[in-house]
């Protein structure tokens, strides 16, 4: 069995977990992790057992074996560090979202087909089971139509002006942060939306704190959606056809399971297995697709991606929200 040599770039509170998640794989290894921060890097590497700890990004893409490198540096930073990834010719997994907006989402996937190298978002829910298990059920049409789907995902976080969610130079704000998720999870089920309508409250920064979208579709379904960095919510999604519902059980971005629920009778519990923390599944993904030689993935194709990253422009255009540097 091949072994896959994986790389990190960028290594926050979210590298820490995908490190740990991939040591659940007997075919992979962490085999080495780049920070600005050369301590950092060696910190880090001796934490996962990596053999190679990189002062720079560009000394991590000269090792030699290198087979994928996970891209786990802020959003307003994986345009930059994608395209460098791709024109070195390793694949790469990168980090939702994507990229800070469309312009920048298009030239990461133009690079990766001119340069014939895989790319995919990091959309760890689209690889849970209970995520597969969902779609399987609205597909087989036992909730007949849907009709409506709520979803949220909120926590409170302290206001640091100059930390990663408040900061717009980061790309801060709960949309590009948190609202992706019930935002995937609407687009996955229903499709892309005919209609939007998006409001917003900010933070001293310029960020959004909270974001509410709600959203119409061609076959006669609605979508309410929020986002939020100052409370906490359930997490939670429901999706209602007219013949029943089903709920993802537990933090909807996360899940372990479904419910099912029809009228009149007892709900449905469906278990399902969830690895860790489940960024177990993206790589194993990854590594599949790697496999076959594919330059993108079936489950989470790049037009995928960029339609999303279209979304994302669209209610940021709406809310009023610019980063540094967009016209």
């Amino acid at each position: 069995m091949r072994t896959f040599n994986w790389g990190i770039i960028g290594l926050g509170r979210i590298a820490h977990k995908f490190a740990e998640n991939l040591a659940l794989l007997s075919n992979a290894r962490l085999y080495g992790v780049a920070s600005r921060s050369e301590t950092k890097a060696q910190e880090f590497a001796t934490q996962f057992g990596a053999a190679h700890a990189c002062g720079s990004y560009e000394e991590l893409l000269k090792l030699p074996d290198l087979d994928a490198v996970y891209i786990a540096t802020p959003h307003s930073e994986h345009h930059a560090n994608t395209l460098l990834c791709l024109r070195a010719g390793v694949p790469v997994l990168c980090e939702k979202a994507f990229a800070l907006n469309t312009q920048q989402a298009a030239e990461m996937i133009a690079t990766a087909r001119e340069q014939k190298v895989f790319l995919m978002e990091a959309f760890w829910t689209r690889f849970f089971p209970a995520v597969k298990e969902a779609l399987k059920i609205v597909q087989s049409g036992e909730l007949g139509e849907v009709k409506h789907i709520v979803a949220d995902f909120g926590f409170k976080a302290p206001y640091d002006p100059e930390g990663r969610l408040y900061n717009p130079k980061l790309a801060g704000g709960s949309l590009l942060d948190i609202g992706v998720y019930p935002l995937f999870i609407s687009k996955l089920l229903l499709g892309n939306p005919t209609e939007v309508k998006a409001v917003a409250t900010f933070a001293p920064t310029g960020v959004d704190t909270n974001c509410a979208m709600s959203l119409a579709y061609a076959n006669g379904a609605t979508a309410s959606l929020f986002s939020t960095v100052v409370a906490l919510t359930d997490t939670a999604c429901r999706i209602y056809g007219t013949e029943g519902s089903l709920r993802l059980n537990g933090r909807f971005h996360a899940p372990d399971g479904v419910t099912v629920y029809h009228d009149g009778e007892e709900p449905r519990v469906i278990d399902c297995e969830k690895k860790g923390y489940g960024y177990y599944y993206e790589a194993e993904h990854v590594q599949e697709c790697l496999e076959q030689g594919l330059l993108e993935s079936p489950l989470l194709p790049l037009d995928f991606s960029l339609e999303l990253m279209q979304l994302l422009d669209q209610i940021r255009e709406q809310i009023g929200l610019r980063y540094p540097g967009e016209s």
